[in-house]
Protein backbone atom coordinates (compact mmCIF):
# COMPACT_ATOMS: atom_id res chain seq x y z
CA UNK A 1 0.00 0.00 0.00
CA UNK A 2 1.30 3.43 -0.92
CA UNK A 3 1.76 6.36 1.39
CA UNK A 4 2.01 10.05 0.75
CA UNK A 5 2.35 13.22 2.74
CA UNK A 6 -0.69 15.49 2.87
CA UNK A 7 -0.81 18.61 5.06
CA UNK A 8 2.36 17.47 6.87
CA UNK A 9 1.00 14.01 7.76
CA UNK A 10 1.98 10.71 6.16
CA UNK A 11 -1.14 8.72 5.24
CA UNK A 12 -1.91 5.44 3.47
CA UNK A 13 -3.58 5.83 0.07
CA UNK A 14 -4.76 3.50 -2.66
CA UNK A 15 -3.80 3.69 -6.34
CA UNK A 16 -6.45 6.38 -6.98
CA UNK A 17 -5.35 8.60 -4.08
CA UNK A 18 -8.20 7.77 -1.69
CA UNK A 19 -7.19 7.42 1.95
CA UNK A 20 -7.02 3.75 2.91
CA UNK A 21 -7.62 4.45 6.59
CA UNK A 22 -10.35 7.01 7.38
CA UNK A 23 -8.92 7.38 10.89
CA UNK A 24 -5.86 9.13 9.42
CA UNK A 25 -8.07 11.93 8.04
CA UNK A 26 -7.96 15.46 9.45
CA UNK A 27 -9.66 18.69 8.43
CA UNK A 28 -6.28 19.97 7.24
CA UNK A 29 -5.96 16.95 4.96
CA UNK A 30 -9.49 17.64 3.66
CA UNK A 31 -8.49 21.19 2.71
CA UNK A 32 -5.47 19.93 0.75
CA UNK A 33 -7.43 17.15 -0.98
CA UNK A 34 -10.14 19.65 -1.92
CA UNK A 35 -7.54 21.90 -3.55
CA UNK A 36 -6.25 18.91 -5.54
CA UNK A 37 -9.83 18.30 -6.70
CA UNK A 38 -10.19 21.91 -7.88
CA UNK A 39 -12.10 23.22 -4.86
CA UNK A 40 -10.22 26.32 -3.73
CA UNK A 41 -12.03 26.82 -0.42
CA UNK A 42 -14.23 24.62 1.75
CA UNK A 43 -17.29 26.60 2.83
CA UNK A 44 -19.80 25.78 5.56
CA UNK A 45 -21.93 24.03 2.91
CA UNK A 46 -18.95 21.83 1.93
CA UNK A 47 -18.39 20.91 5.59
CA UNK A 48 -22.07 20.00 6.01
CA UNK A 49 -21.69 17.45 3.21
CA UNK A 50 -18.27 16.21 4.37
CA UNK A 51 -19.42 15.77 7.98
CA UNK A 52 -22.54 13.92 6.83
CA UNK A 53 -20.48 11.63 4.59
CA UNK A 54 -18.10 10.75 7.43
CA UNK A 55 -20.98 10.03 9.82
CA UNK A 56 -22.77 7.94 7.19
CA UNK A 57 -19.62 5.95 6.40
CA UNK A 58 -18.99 5.39 10.10
CA UNK A 59 -22.45 3.86 10.45
CA UNK A 60 -22.53 1.86 7.20
CA UNK A 61 -18.87 1.02 6.68
CA UNK A 62 -18.74 2.49 3.16
CA UNK A 63 -18.76 5.89 1.48
CA UNK A 64 -22.29 7.17 0.83
CA UNK A 65 -23.78 7.29 -2.64
CA UNK A 66 -24.97 10.49 -4.29
CA UNK A 67 -28.57 9.71 -3.36
CA UNK A 68 -27.64 9.03 0.27
CA UNK A 69 -25.75 12.32 0.47
CA UNK A 70 -28.56 14.40 -1.01
CA UNK A 71 -31.31 12.78 1.05
CA UNK A 72 -29.34 12.75 4.29
CA UNK A 73 -27.46 16.04 4.23
CA UNK A 74 -30.30 18.27 3.05
CA UNK A 75 -28.19 19.51 0.13
CA UNK A 76 -29.93 19.25 -3.25
CA UNK A 77 -28.38 17.39 -6.16
CA UNK A 78 -27.96 20.69 -8.03
CA UNK A 79 -26.18 22.28 -5.06
CA UNK A 80 -24.02 19.19 -4.55
CA UNK A 81 -22.84 19.39 -8.16
CA UNK A 82 -22.07 23.09 -7.64
CA UNK A 83 -20.07 22.36 -4.48
CA UNK A 84 -18.25 19.28 -5.84
CA UNK A 85 -18.29 19.58 -9.67
CA UNK A 86 -17.78 16.64 -12.03
CA UNK A 87 -18.49 13.61 -9.88
CA UNK A 88 -19.66 14.87 -6.50
CA UNK A 89 -20.02 11.52 -4.70
CA UNK A 90 -16.47 10.55 -5.63
CA UNK A 91 -15.06 13.97 -4.69
CA UNK A 92 -16.96 14.06 -1.40
CA UNK A 93 -15.60 10.62 -0.50
CA UNK A 94 -12.05 11.60 -1.39
CA UNK A 95 -12.10 14.90 0.51
CA UNK A 96 -13.83 13.24 3.47
CA UNK A 97 -11.05 10.63 3.68
CA UNK A 98 -13.29 7.72 2.72
CA UNK A 99 -12.94 4.98 0.12
CA UNK A 100 -14.40 5.33 -3.34
CA UNK A 101 -18.19 4.93 -3.31
CA UNK A 102 -19.63 1.78 -4.86
CA UNK A 103 -20.74 2.35 -8.43
CA UNK A 104 -18.29 5.19 -9.13
CA UNK A 105 -15.97 4.76 -12.07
Amino acid sequence: MATREIAGKTVSVNEEGFLSNPAEWTKEIAVELAKEEGIAELTAAHWTVIDFARQSAGASGSAPTLRTITSGSGVSTKDLFALFPKGPAKKVAKVAGLGKPEGCV
